[in-house]
């Protein structure tokens, strides 16, 4: 009935991203879509696939370098390999990060064998440590672009929500670690009452006990905490984060480039952090509202590129960076759950 469940999930995750696609491409129109796409070289095509490859390396790379600070050492490919199969479930839940953290966490710890609670910290903290090096690339080419250009509407709204993002999450780490152990003391006693309540409300589910739940949460926050308190490893996780944006970047450029057109370097840098914020959408992986975000960026920032043009390059950046970790870490995340 679980592996049903799941199942039932992950094809209901690919439908919706199907359904995200067909919206799209039918809005923008099907024909000028593909005659954009007969007009990208094959060649500059492949060398995307290899850039998204270089990209989720240097994120799995960045995992490997967390689990090292929580003491749970894993080899390098199977770090990249586990990452994968994480943007797997992110690829296939709602909300993107948000809705596949749960079921990234279980990978991870069933990966490296360690407790859930140790994986759930570990990709909470990639995924924080991820949003650190993007605002900062955005916010470098947001200051290009205030040298150059004219905000228009598009382009003022992705500059408030970088700023206001980023102003967030400096206040957010400030307070959060300030006061770590009063947050960790209210989430104790907020959600150990309600799983219990939860567990004795579901049939063939035993509550747990209260003092093995409250140890489980404190052992999370202990977790995030050796992780917080590692420098050096912090510093070498968020070089690979660096590397996974530029990655990131690189391929969105190319996407346009492989259709004819070169734009200024800022531009991905902007439309790519911005993008992903919008991965919150409740569609799998984000990817109507990832798709939209980085059309309107980029079709705000550039001049004499069609709309369909534009959606023909965010078509092959998306196909890229969504596919290939979907394929890949699908295999790695059936292997996982049956061990």
């Amino acid at each position: 009935m679980v592996e049903s469940g799941r199942l039932r999930t992950t094809a209901l995750g690919f439908l919706g991203a199907v359904a995200a696609f067909a919206v799209a491409i039918w809005v923008i129109g099907p024909h000028e879509i593909y005659g954009a796409l007969v007009m990208s070289q094959p060649t500059i095509l492949v060398a995307i696939v290899g850039v998204a490859a270089c990209w989720l390396t240097a994120w799995g790379l960045s995992l490997r370098t967390v689990l090292d600070a929580l003491d749970a050492p894993v080899p390098a490919s199977t770090a990249v390999l586990v990452f994968a199969s994480a943007t797997f479930a992110n690829n296939v839940t709602p909300f993107g990060q948000a809705g596949g953290e749960p079921v990234s966490a279980l990978l991870i710890s069933r990966a490296s064998d360690r407790e859930y609670e140790t994986g759930l910290a570990a990709i909470a903290s990639v995924d924080a440590l991820n949003f650190v090096p993007s605002i900062g690339l955005a916010l470098v080419g947001l200051g290009y672009f205030a040298t150059t250009i004219t905000f228009g509407t598009d382009l003022t709204l992705a500059a408030g929500a970088v700023v206001a993002f980023a102003a967030v999450l400096v206040v957010g780490a400030v307070l959060g670690w300030r006061y770590r152990y009063r947050i960790e003391h209210g989430v104790v006693a907020t959600l150990a009452p309600l799983v219990r309540r939860t567990a004795e409300a579901l049939p063939r589910v035993s509550p747990p006990e209260p003092d093995a739940l409250e140890a489980r949460i404190e052992e999370f926050f202990a977790a995030v905490e050796r992780v917080a308190t590692s420098p050096r490893k912090l510093a070498l996780a968020l070089l690979f984060s660096t590397i996974g944006w530029v990655g990131l970047a690189t391929s969105l450029w190319l996407s346009l480039y492989a259709l004819g057109y070169t734009v200024p370097l800022a531009v991905v840098l902007v439309a790519i952090p911005a993008g992903a914020m919008a991965s919150i959408t409740p569609l799998p992986g984000g990817l109507g509202g990832v798709a939209a975000v980085l059309g309107a960026l980029v079709d705000g920032t550039t001049v004499g590129i069609s709309v369909a043009t534009i959606a023909a390059a965010v078509l092959i950046h998306r196909g890229a960076t969504y596919v290939l970790p979907t394929m890949v870490g699908g295999g790695v995340a059936a292997v996982l759950v049956d061990q």
